[in-house]
């Protein structure tokens, strides 16, 4: 989402007459736009603005805006810490950006603005086109959350829940096949609770899969909460979703999932799973883990390991856990770092395994890989599987865009490589 987030704010601030520059030691306007999901990102934050101070000691001082989640959480404390940052600006308030630059150039009145008021941003946003040329983009359709996860300062730092109106989220669709995407991701911080005039988002993808332009369509990141049967159902009719559902669980103990306010239990997460693999068992699951949360005894490790095992998740997500100030577990007793380490090290070494099999299952088999890009060195392409897996295969600036056939030579943990099946016009299972 800080992907398209950005995008967006310099779709935005072209209109005031900025430009991207591929050099940063050029900048006359340096904006930072931040998450606050992981520990220490805050003084991440202050350790690049102090690079930005050593690179531009010598020159003129560009204009420094902090944007994001950090700069919601943060405010007013970032412009008194830190005389060197000029703006502070929130998630839900892009749409004053441009004013908010104006303004500081003609007053050099340090502000901070972090109201909620996603409505005014995305319509706001509507009528500035979206300017992204890449075959798979990004397209925010929902923010916030109502969930409140003990753990989690999304609520605080992206505000209630919110739905974009589906016509919005369908004109940029148009523009963004305007622009020759080839795949939409659909996002949100809980996307699959999009709700909108009783517009969900298994209307949004039938809706956007009616562009013959667009090939593939994923979306993330889900609850289990609401992932609804009219979802679910979706995979039976789609023609263009992916096969891989990235649903985080966070635990596999259900005490530890009341502990976290995580709102569902095992059973119906396995639920969850079952239904979508009778529909088609080569649909396949990613995930999101946290590790050593207060609480947490072997007992509930155990759990967690067991289940990873059950699903063979080919992809996830894996953290100890990180107190963010102002959730209720930011003062719940920690487990030792030494057990928490021990134990992220063993969900790892399974999580890679099951990475591993996969990859390791596709090699000497042909599959379809949508072209992204060229590699650095121009003499491959990159591209993706329809499980999200990086493919590199050799082959021409033409074949990007398309879905093309690769087999599979070779693989590590994380990447595909292959070779390009010439004439052949039919995709492959």
């Amino acid at each position: 989402m800080n992907e398209y987030d950005s995008n967006r704010i310099y779709d935005s601030v072209k209109k005031i007459g900025f430009d991207k520059t591929e050099n940063y030691e050029d900048a006359n306007c340096y904006l930072l736009n931040t998450c606050h999901i992981r520990d220490k990102a805050k003084e991440k934050i202050y350790h690049e603005i102090g690079r930005v101070k050593k690179t531009f000691r010598l020159k003129r001082k560009p204009l420094v805006i902090v944007a994001g989640c950090v700069a919601q959480a943060e405010n007013q404390e970032m412009l008194k810490r830190e005389p060197y940052i000029d703006l502070v600006i929130g998630p839900q308030s892009y749409h004053k950006i441009n004013n908010t630059i104006l303004n500081y150039i003609e007053e050099k009145k340090k502000i901070e603005e972090t109201e909620f008021d996603t409505i005014s941003k995305f319509e706001y946003l509507s009528k500035i086109k979206n300017n992204s040329k890449k075959i798979s983009s990004f397209l925010t359709i929902q923010e916030g959350c109502d969930k409140f996860c003990h753990f989690c300062v999304v609520p605080y730092t992206r505000g209630p829940e919110y739905s974009r109106p589906f016509n919005q989220i369908i004109d940029e669709v148009k523009y963004l096949v305007a622009n020759g995407v080839k795949e939409i991701i659909l996002l949100g911080q809980n996307v699959n609770a999009y709700n909108n005039e009783n517009y969900r988002l298994s209307d949004l993808i039938l809706e956007i899969e009616k562009y013959p332009e667009i090939e593939r369509v994923r979306y993330t990141t889900s609850h289990p909460k609401d992932m609804t049967d009219d979802l679910i159902e979706i995979y039976k009719y789609s023609k263009k979703i992916m096969p891989l559902v990235h649903l985080p669980v966070q635990s596999g103990s259900n005490k530890i999932l009341d502990l976290m306010n995580r709102k569902h239990t095992i059973n119906e997460y396995l639920e969850i799973f079952y239904k979508l693999k009778e529909i088609n068992s080569k649909i396949e699951f990613s995930s999101d883990f946290i590790i050593g949360y207060p609480g947490e005894e072997e007992k509930d490790f155990e759990s967690t390991y067991q289940f990873i095992k059950k699903i063979k998740f080919i992809n996830s997500y894996s953290f100890i856990f990180s107190p963010r100030p102002g959730t209720i577990a930011a003062d719940l007793k920690l487990i030792e770092k030494k057990i928490s380490m021990e134990r992220l090290e063993k969900i790892q070494n399974q999580l890679f395994k099951n990475q591993i099999n996969m990859n390791k299952s596709l090699e000497n088999t042909t599959i379809n890989v949508l072209g992204e890009n060229l590699t650095k060195d121009k003499k491959q392409v990159f591209g993706r599987s329809e499980y999200m897996t990086p493919v590199i295969f050799d082959g021409k600036e033409e074949n990007i865009g398309k879905i093309l056939p690769v087999k599979i030579i070779k693989s590590n943990r994380s990447t595909l490589f292959g070779k390009l099946i010439i004439n052949s016009n039919k995709k492959v299972a």
